[in-house]
């Protein structure tokens, strides 16, 4: 069985959205610290259907906040239903983007001037991401990578190195 693994940003920090048409949103650098040590329990779904996990902190879950945002790296079982469709949809790129399900601890506003109001999460409590073909952050990513595809990049790259091609 091939090692597939589905990773990507849930999270990109600083990137805003528009919610509901009522304001703006973003999430600052550091709003997942706090939650990360307390080593919550997060669960992976498909399109926030709690009856479509695909995996769940710590076991099949990984994650991990940097300067960028907040990195998942997701081990797919695809023996199940569940996993079938997402290394399919992710494989293909119908379904690119992520979501997550969290409660706000701390955040502050701006009026926004001649614009709508800006809210910025600065710590939240997470406790799911979800694989979407919507996400509210356009900028967020999931996309697939398997042991057969990394080594048929080696060899690839080899070649190339072979013929004097720099890689």
């Amino acid at each position: 069985m091939a090692d597939n693994v589905i990773s990507g940003f849930a999270v990109r920090f600083n990137d805003e959205t528009v919610i509901a048409g009522e304001f703006r949103e973003r999430i600052a650098p550091g709003a997942f610290t706090r939650t990360l040590k307390e080593k919550p329990d997060v669960v992976m779904l498909l399109d926030h259907d709690s009856g479509r996990v695909l995996g769940r902190t710590p076991t099949t879950l990984s994650l991990r906040e940097d300067r960028a945002g907040l990195y998942f790296s997701l081990q797919v079982d695809p023996t199940t239903p569940e996993g079938q469709t997402a290394l399919g949809t992710v494989g293909r790129q119908d379904v690119k983007g992520c979501s997550f399900g969290f409660r706000v601890r701390a955040e502050k506003w701006d009026d926004g001037g001649d614009r709508l109001p800006l809210r910025t999460i600065t710590d939240v409590d997470l406790f799911e991401l979800t694989l979407t073909a919507f996400p509210a952050y356009e900028s967020t990513s999931a996309s697939l990578r398997s042991d057969n595809n990394l080594a048929a990049q080696r060899r690839m790259r080899e070649k190339m190195r072979k013929r004097g091609i720099a890689v």
